[in-house]
């Protein structure tokens, strides 16, 4: 009898599979509710896919987008055969990557300060006054630095230098200082918004956990390192992939308007947008613009995942996707 019992196997009986259009049938209201937002989702981010084939292509303004011949790979060509290509290159990376760092430390640094503060007035003026130059354009940025930076009437020149009994410097000739000026301005123009991100992460976590620790006699910073940013772990590691979906773009109003186009700090400023904006209004080829835009999404969309990847092989609950 036991070894009837044995033998005997039990099959699992399959789910019921639900036809998708009983399923529509059934869910209509909430697919019409989706329709406003996935026609915007194909009028703006899918349709104009068609415009790759720019990149493709040796555009003629008489024969139009299809009628142009095809330029193979042509303009991907004059991207990184230039001579400017390894200095264009270096300066996207290099400076994005110290904003990816940047971005981390001192935005998660002031919201673990920002949350010690038991004054919600104070707490809330604090992440407004730091949170206004995110919504300010880099044309009223760019002059903000030129108040400080000028030759003539700029604040260093003119009262902090020669309070330290140091000569006056010419910013806008001098490309030493500028990848510290550009660190900088990108870094207080978007502190606040990525500290109110931190801070809303704070903000979720439950109090007995501190409770518990401070029970157990634990100070301030040993709760810092063992219970809140252990927690913050997954925003981080979304706001970090975000970023590095971008380290291919720059900034262009960060390096084409603070700058304000001083041709001897263009080894240290210019990068991929700006030198294809400049190149564009001295040629007029659209396809080199676009062969640019092509590559900077295809190099964005493959380190986004290649960097999930190693994320899920350490963590996998810290994965974007």
């Amino acid at each position: 009898m036991s070894s009837e019992i044995l033998n005997v196997t039990v099959k699992q009986v399959p789910k019921k599979k639900i036809p998708m259009l009983k399923t529509m049938k059934k869910y209509w209201m909430f697919y019409i509710m989706m329709l406003p937002a996935i026609l915007i989702l194909l009028l703006n981010n899918y349709i104009p896919m068609f415009g790759i084939i720019i990149a493709f292509k040796n555009i003629n303004y008489v024969d139009g987008i299809l009628g142009s011949p095809w330029s193979k790979l042509e303009n991907f060509k004059y991207l990184f055969m230039t001579k400017d290509a390894l200095i264009i290159t270096r300066n996207t990376l290099l400076y994005n990557s110290s904003f990816i760092v940047l971005n981390l430390v001192f935005p998660l640094m002031f919201a673990l300060m920002l949350n010690e503060i038991k004054n919600r007035f104070l707490a809330k003026l604090h992440q407004t006054v730091m949170f206004l130059p995110y919504f300010l354009s880099m044309v009223v940025i760019s002059y903000l630095a030129y108040a400080f930076l000028s030759d003539t009437n700029g604040f260093l020149n003119n009262s902090l230098l020669p309070m330290l009994d140091i000569e006056a410097i010419k910013w806008y000739f001098t490309k030493d200082f500028w990848p510290y000026i550009l660190s900088l301005v990108n870094t207080w123009k978007n502190m606040g918004y990525y500290t109110v991100i931190y801070m809303a992460a704070i903000i979720g976590i439950d109090e007995e956990y501190y409770e518990a620790a401070t029970i157990d006699g634990a100070s301030k910073f040993k709760q810092i390192f063992t219970i809140t940013i252990p927690l913050l772990t997954p925003i981080i590691t979304i706001m970090t992939l975000l970023q590095v979906g971008r380290i291919f773009n720059a900034d262009f109003g960060l390096f084409f308007q603070v700058p304000r186009e001083s041709g001897v700090l263009f080894p240290v400023t210019n990068v991929i947008d700006t030198y294809v904006y400049r190149t564009f209004l001295t040629v007029g080829d659209i396809g080199l613009s676009s062969a640019a835009g092509l590559v900077q999404s295809v190099v964005g969309f493959s380190l986004v995942f290649f960097a999930n990847w190693i994320v899920r092989k350490i963590d996998s609950d810290n994965a974007l996707f």
